[in-house]
């Protein structure tokens, strides 16, 4: 039999334990910025809802929303390049994001 070994589970509940966790997140390449990195792994990992947390965690913790990466993006360029990311797009700019022209 092919396939995974942990079916995908869908609409499971986040708790914020496993949210914050993201924040923990080292890329492997050490040129890449860790902010930007973990924002990226939270937008493709997490719902929108959960996102949302996760950015007010992100933001508590001190940590830098317009982090950019080395084409001097911010997540919100990113995020907002993609068609059904309005949720997170909105998440960001509430807390204060900016995209990578208007935060250089």
């Amino acid at each position: 039999m092919s396939g995974p070994e942990k079916p995908k589970v869908i609409g499971e509940e986040w708790s914020d334990e496993r949210v914050k966790s993201f924040l923990f997140i080292t890329p492997f390449d050490t040129r890449v910025n860790v902010d930007y990195q973990v924002l990226l792994k939270a937008y493709q990992s997490m719902r929108s809802g959960d996102f949302e947390r996760f950015v007010g965690f992100f933001v508590e913790a001190g940590r830098d929303l317009n982090a950019t990466n080395e084409l001097g993006e911010t997540i919100l360029d990113h995020i907002s390049s993609h068609g059904r990311s309005a949720d997170y797009a909105d998440a960001l700019r509430a807390k204060g994001a900016k995209s990578g022209a208007a935060s250089a």
